[in-house]
This record gives structure tokens, sequence and C-alpha cells, in this order.
């Protein structure tokens, strides 16, 4: 009962945004509302208040749940979209954004190579070094530019932006996920083994995600397609694995990503010669010289500079960065602790990569100031949309309805639980729009529902070694992606780069089917894993 109960936010949502078309900002509202309301009183009727918060007021607990996804809101996740949105319309404004145009369309004739080029190598490592949506925002506004209609635009960077995903933000979901499951901490071994099993898990999806990309692109030509994908998804893959296995989970989303750019670029000087670029992407053949190149690029080009210097890839800044200006606010009533960095969030690095690039570019610093409180007003519906879903889920959360949900699942399902473990991280991440909140919502309750299955021995899983509960626990992080594909959170990312305010319930209606696809895959391989790999 306290599961079905606990799920009403979630159904609610579907059921407004899907079924009545309501927008997504009166969606997120009405449904916080409702949650609030069983938050004050079906919880605690039910008993499923966690155990710390048993002698505190429900309505503190309610209150400074909501402020504290306000705050997470805000921080760093609508001030990186605002950043993202604002680099794009910096290079709108510039002019500049023809010349990306025009270079991207002249590396390939191929308008599915393109598209994929776009999404699933550029928007790869995005994702692998900020996260937050950048992946999302920044290649679907390119594709628009490009003469994409918005709607397409929109989901295909959300099918695209799903592998990367769990290695997002310089491995930060797979990183939180293995700290969550061991008990003093995660060593370097373990980070390393559970950054593998992810790998394995996701490993069909590397030629699936790139195959659907090319067949919605261009569904005419599908042998071609289908050897793209296994050219492309080879490399990828190969690296992403390496990477895992030896080096952790900072680097397998930006050099898998890399990787798999340059496998394109290969195959399209290969096999790719006289096919003409389709009419809605044609554009007149130029020459660039260097300058030009590196003015046009000087914004983007930055933005991956400080995120690549400020990452752990440079652990001595990172640190630095990270131990300096830090906002630490503890929560009363609920005793958490509200910890902001302020020269160390991807936010600022966007913003300082779009300034200095505009700067380059000819714009004054006022002109690119007042372009920025214009970005930020109207993205104001979406901003409004984010903080009411954050605050929803940490709502959740708190008050215990998150845990019952995936209590009420684990004790439904029984031994069957491997296959549905991935529905979890995908729950989690609907719920939160982060995989790293999921991992740390449901990573120990897979670890514990492991114990409860004795799945705690050593064992081989296609052809890797490891442990059972570690790879029970990466299903956490791999399932997280198919969640990723319907958050109302990505989705107003979507909407916002795409400007197709109100078309939130449309996107979804189009990436259901994938992320059912997806979290079906994610299950069959964790259950193989398990019991016959």
């Amino acid at each position: 009962m306290s599961a079905l109960v606990s799920i009403i936010p979630i159904l609610l949502l579907f059921i407004l945004m899907m079924g009545f078309k309501v927008p997504g900002y009166k969606s997120a509202l009405i449904t916080l509302g409702v949650t609030i309301l069983l938050a004050l009183f079906a919880a605690p009727a039910m008993g499923i208040i966690p155990e710390k918060y048993a002698e505190a007021s429900i309505y503190g607990v309610t209150f400074w749940s909501v402020i504290e996804g306000l705050l997470k809101a805000c921080f760093p996740i609508i001030l990186i979209v605002i950043c993202a949105i604002f680099s794009y319309n910096v290079l709108c404004e510039t002019k500049e954004i023809e010349t990306i145009k025009t270079q991207f369309i002249q590396l390939t004739a191929d308008k599915g190579l393109l598209v994929l080029l776009l999404t699933w190598g550029f928007g790869g490592v995005l994702e692998g070094m900020a996260g937050f949506g950048t992946a999302v925002a920044i290649p679907a506004a390119i594709l628009i530019g490009l003469g994409f209609k918005p709607m397409f635009s929109a989901v295909i960077c959300l099918i695209a932006n799903t592998v990367a995903v769990g290695f997002g933000a310089v491995g930060l979901p797979a990183t939180t996920l293995a700290n969550q499951v061991a008990v003093d901490g995660a060593s370097h071994e373990m980070l390393c083994e559970v950054a593998t099993f992810i790998i394995i898990q996701l490993s069909l999806m590397f030629y699936i995600t790139p195959f659907l990309i090319l067949m919605m692109t261009d569904r005419k030509k599908v042998m071609k397609n289908i050897a793209i994908a296994l050219f492309v998804g080879t490399f990828s893959i190969i690296t992403q694995f390496l990477c895992a296995h030896f080096l952790g989970p900072e680097t397998p989303a930006i050099l898998g990503s890399v990787a798999a750019i340059i496998a394109m670029l290969i195959y399209n000087k290969l096999f790719i010669h006289d096919e003409n670029p389709s009419d809605e992407v044609i554009v007149e053949k130029k020459k660039f010289g260097t300058a030009k190149t590196l003015k046009a690029w000087s914004v983007y080009g930055l933005i991956i500079f400080f995120i690549l210097v400020s990452s752990k890839i440079i652990p001595p800044m990172n640190e630095l960065l990270k131990s300096t200006l830090v906002t630490k606010f503890n929560m009363p009533v609920v005793g958490n602790t509200f910890s902001f960095g302020w020269l160390s969030n991807a936010g600022l690095m966007i913003f300082l990569g779009a300034v200095i690039g505009g700067m380059i570019q000819g714009l004054s610093f006022g002109k690119l100031m007042r372009m920025l409180a214009k970005t930020t007003i109207n993205l104001q519906k979406t901003a409004l949309t984010i903080c009411c879903l954050v605050a929803l889920a940490m709502l959740m959360n708190n008050t215990g309805m998150t845990l019952a949900i995936a209590t009420g699942l684990v004790a439904l399902t029984g031994s069957a639980f491997p296959f549905f473990a991935p529905l979890i991280g995908s729950i989690g991440t609907f719920v939160t729009g982060s995989a790293t909140s999921a991992n740390i919502l449901f990573g120990k309750l897979q670890a514990a529902a492991a114990g409860q299955l004795g799945l705690v021995n050593d064992a081989t899983f296609f052809g890797v070694s490891g442990n059972e509960t570690n790879w029970l626990a990466a299903a956490n992080c791999a399932g997280s992606e198919g969640g990723k594909l319907l958050s109302p959170q990505s989705i107003a990312i979507a909407t916002a780069a795409c400007d197709m305010e109100g078309q939130d319930g449309e996107i979804m209606r189009k990436t259901l089917p994938f992320a059912i696809f997806w979290i079906l895959m994610n299950g069959l391989m964790v259950f193989l894993g398990l019991h016959v790999f």
C-alpha cells in the first residue's frame, strides 16, 4: 500500500504531461503541491518516514526538503542550463554559428553521419565533461541552426544522451554509486570494477543507440546505418571498456566519445564519397583559415578547456577550486548540508567560455551581460519546472516515498529482482533528473537487495571477474539512462534549447518507447550476467 501511494506523484506527472498535455511547468507545480499533501498526511500515516526523522516535525521535514530541492535546482542545474543556452546565443549574435554549421556539414556529405557526429560524438564529450543538460542543450541548438526541426532535434539529442550519462561530469554518477555501496569508501579497484560492469551492461546500446539515431535521420539506408553503427560502436565500446577497467569512471565518456568521433571521420574518409547533403542542410562550400576557425570555435573551445582544466583530470587544480569559495548551508530538521562551489561548477566554466569567447568574437562585456539577462528571463518557465521537480524529488526521498517504491518492487519481484534492478535506477533518475541523485537514493538499496538474495560472492560476468553485489549495484547506474530519457528535467532542458515551450508532453510521448526498450535491454543484460554468462 505504501508503494502504491508513494508512486502517485510519478503517475500524476505522467498523466498531466502525456494525457492532458499540461505544460511542464504547470504539471510540475501541481505535482509538487500534491506531493506536499502526501508528505504531510499520507507518509506519517503509513509509517514510512525514515527513522532519523521520527522525532522531527513533519512540517519541518517537508518545508526544509523543499528548500533543499530549490537550492539544488538553482545550483548548479539551472545555472548550467542558462549558461549553456547563453553560449549558443552568443554564437548566434556574432554569426559565428554559421561558420560552425558549415564546418560540421563539410566534415561529411552524409546527413545521418552529421547528426551522429553532433549528438553521439560531440554530445558525448559534453556529457562526459560537464553533464547537467549540456549534452542536450548545445547539440540540439546547433541541429536547429543547421535546419533540422525542433522536435527532431530535441528527441534525438535526448536519445543520444544516454550511454554517457553514467560517466557524466567526469564520472560523478559511477563514483557516487561505488561510494554508496562501499562500507568505508570505494577503493580504486572497486571504482574500476563498478565502471567496467556498467560498460558491460550497456554494451548492446553502444550499437543500438547509434543505429536508432541514424535510422531516425535517414530510414532509407538501412545497411549503411548498420555498418556505421557497428564501426562507431566498436571503437567507442573498446575505448570505454579499457578506460573503465584500467583508469576508472572519470574518462570513459570523454575518451569514448572522442574515439567515436575519430571513427566517424575515418568511416567518412573511407566510405562516404559522392553523396550530397540533404536539402535541409545545404550550404555553400567554403574554406576557412586557421584564424577564422579558432575565432568561431573560441566559445566552445574555451568551455571545453575550462571544464578539462577544472576537472579531476588535473587533480591539483580540481582540489584547489573545490576547496575555494564554497558555500555551505546546514539544513535544519532534515540535517543535510547544501554545498556549492562557486569556482568548481560546470556553470562557471561555460559562463567563462561564453564571455571570453564572445569578446574574442567582437561583443562588448556590457552587451554580453544584457544577453545573459535576456536569456535568463526567457528561461523562467524552464527554471520553475526544474525547481518544482528537484524539490519534489528531495521531498519524496526525505519522507520515505522513494524508498517505499523501491522496497515494494523488491518484495514484488523476489528472485527475478535482477531483471528489474535497472528499473529502480530509471525511477530514481526520472524523479530527480540526475543519475548521480538516483545512485544516492538507491545505491545502498541495490546492495541490500543483493544481500537478501544471497548475491555476495565473486563471479565472472561475460568473461570479467568481479563481485555479484557490485554487478547488481552497477545496474542502478546503467538503468538510470532509461529514466534520463523521460525525466521532466531533461525534457525541460530540451524544450528550452529548442524553443518548444509547452510541448514537454509531446516530447515525453516520443521518448517513452525508447525508454521502455532501454530499460528492458538493461534488465536482460543484468539478469543474463548473473544467471547465464
